[in-house]
């Protein structure tokens, strides 16, 4: 297996810091010719998900298993045709990261996925999204067993538990290693011959099942699909594992039957607006969402503006909603990426304005309602506070398309730790006499689970999302961190 890597990790930008982030994205294809290139357009598509890093594992019959690991974008390190020459073959899966395990900020390239595997019926690569919730005791039990772990990524255990499985093939290996696994993930795997895709019984990640031509596609949204022209077939079922040859896709369930507990904050921020969810549109669904808000949270002003770009859906919504006119009184750069770097403290002092700008002769003398996804830590949100004052606004209302933040996820988004989620040491109140604004005002849970399809809101004993990082519920037990001292919800809270 030839694996080649260059460059060095961006920087993160301080308006990326306060933002709530997915930790990947997978992909993979079998049955087509130049696979890599296909794996690199749905890679491209899934960005969103994760910029740090990525990777690309091919198999070809007569040069065998290859892999190009990149940091940094996709579009800069996988769309020239000698680095695509070096991974051929017809079948390919591929992977964008953004750490929440192992190493924060992906310093090491043995951290970047997929992972390869040799084992004695041949080669396996694997590429994963969400989080091991017990990856850390698995991991002293594979060491005490001899396992030699290369990278510290959770993700790894995979691997190694299938190399301590009996199984007679690759699929059956794989599922005894997940049976062994807590936490949130969705797999996407492969052999010479085959793709494999497996969702976790709660289904918290996404995972998709697409046709091109005559092949096979498995991807975390159906943005990737819809960039490679492939036909969306369905979503994999939680707790389903595909198994798909060139005699088409095997269906297997091999978890104990659990309800569903999709991640909710898919829906709010994490997925593209162009997806769609559960048979759902995610733009729909978001600019749903404004409207509840806009039900919920009425005040009088001149316009609704966004927080670009996340905040666009919603504040579409809540302007349909309330009658006030919808308007766009930040303008973001869209060119300023991950990537730039920040030379000098006179131009790091400059923070969100490089990359949000305020349209003044829009904004000045205006009461103006902002409309964002999230608050996590509160900086981003008292710049962009400061910066519409600046231009003159004459009243400023925060209206957030989500309900507080108040909990860290530990299935796969890189949340803050508690004490640093500004929902989890404060009233409504405090944080909007923190932001320093006129107003500031959540959508509830109930609110939420209305504008994406439950009629009746959230059922407090049967709920149908994983919305832990709002209500302190975790429906799978963290295991590392409860060893590390975290302290769950309590009766009183």
């Amino acid at each position: 297996m030839s694996t080649s890597a260059t460059g060095v990790m961006p920087p993160a930008h301080p308006f990326d810091d306060d933002k709530l982030k997915e930790e990947c994205g997978v992909f993979g294809v079998v049955g087509v010719a130049n696979a890599a290139s296909i794996v690199a357009l749905g890679l491209h598509a899934l960005q969103h998900r994760g910029q740090e890093a990525g990777g690309i594992v091919t198999h070809d019959p007569e040069q065998g298993f290859n892999s190009a690991r990149r940091f940094g974008l996709v579009r800069d390190n996988f769309t020239d045709e000698a680095t695509l020459a070096m991974i051929p073959g017809p079948i390919g899966i591929g992977h964008v990261r953004y750490s929440t395990a192992g190493s924060k900020g992906a310093t090491q390239i043995r951290d970047v996925q997929p992972f390869f595997g040799e084992f004695s019926m041949g080669g396996a690569a694997i590429a994963h999204n969400g989080n091991i919730t017990n990856a850390m005791a698995l991991r002293r039990e594979l060491i005490e067993r001899g396992s030699i772990f290369q990278s510290s990524s959770d993700s790894e255990c995979i691997i190694h538990l299938m190399a301590r499985s009996m199984g007679r093939s690759i699929p059956d290996r794989m599922e005894e290693a997940l049976r062994k696994v807590e936490g949130a993930f969705s797999v996407v795997a492969m052999t010479r011959t085959k793709l494999i895709g497996c969702r976790d019984p709660l289904g918290v990640r996404p995972l998709v099942l697409g046709q091109l031509g005559d092949g096979w596609v498995l991807a975390s949204e159906t943005c990737a699909l819809d960039i490679i022209n492939a036909t969306f077939i369905r979503e994999i079922e939680p707790g389903e594992m595909v198994v798909i040859t060139d005699k088409g896709v095997q269906s297997h369930h091999p978890f104990r039957p659990a309800k569903s507990r999709f991640c909710i904050f898919e829906h709010v921020y994490f997925s593209r607006p162009d997806s769609i969810l559960g048979g759902r549109s995610v733009y729909e669904t978001r600019e749903n969402i404004g409207r509840e808000l806009a039900k919920e949270n009425p005040i009088e002003a001149d316009i609704v503006c966004p927080v670009p770009d996340s905040g666009t859906p919603a504040a579409i919504g809540y302007s349909l909603e309330s009658g006030i006119p919808y308007a766009m009184g930040i303008i973001r750069n869209q060119y300023m990426g991950r990537t730039f770097i920040e030379p000098t403290e006179s131009i790091r002092n400059m923070g969100v304005r490089l990359k949000l700008n305020v349209n003044r002769a829009l904004i000045k003398g205006k009461r103006v309602i902002l409309v964002d996804d999230s608050v996590v830590r509160g900086t981003t949100s008292r710049k962009i506070k400061e910066m519409i004052l600046d231009a003159g606004a004459a009243e400023v209302h925060f209206r957030i398309a989500s309900p507080p933040t108040a909990w860290p996820c530990f299935y796969g988004v890189d949340t803050p730790q508690r004490e640093k989620l500004l929902a989890a040491t404060m009233s409504e109140e405090e944080m909007r006499d923190h932001l320093g604004v006129d107003s500031l005002k959540f959508i509830s849970l109930d609110g939420l689970y209305r504008a994406v399809g439950e009629a009746k809101g959230r059922d407090a004993n049967a709920p149908k999302y994983c919305d832990a990082c709002f209500s302190g519920e975790y429906p799978v037990e963290p295991a590392d961190m409860l060893e590390q001292g975290f302290q769950m919800k309590t009766a009183a809270e």
